[in-house]
């Protein structure tokens, strides 16, 4: 979890420095969803973005 806020701080909170508490939330659940879930990539999924593994997850059970 200490990763997770060390990059959320750096490549989101520091680079654009909301000014009220909703532009935070916005920045948080924009680098959640649109940049942490579908294009970062995680190493105990096999260097896969967590959108991808699901993708192929449901590939293959259908």
């Amino acid at each position: 979890m200490e990763s997770f806020f060390s990059r959320l701080k750096v490549e989101s909170v520091y680079a654009d420095q909301p000014t009220t508490k909703q532009e935070a939330y916005s920045l948080a659940f924009e680098y959640i969803e649109l940049l942490y879930n579908r294009v970062r990539r995680h190493t105990e999924i096999g260097y896969k973005s967590p959108a991808d593994y699901e993708q192929e997850y449901h590939e293959k059970c259908a």
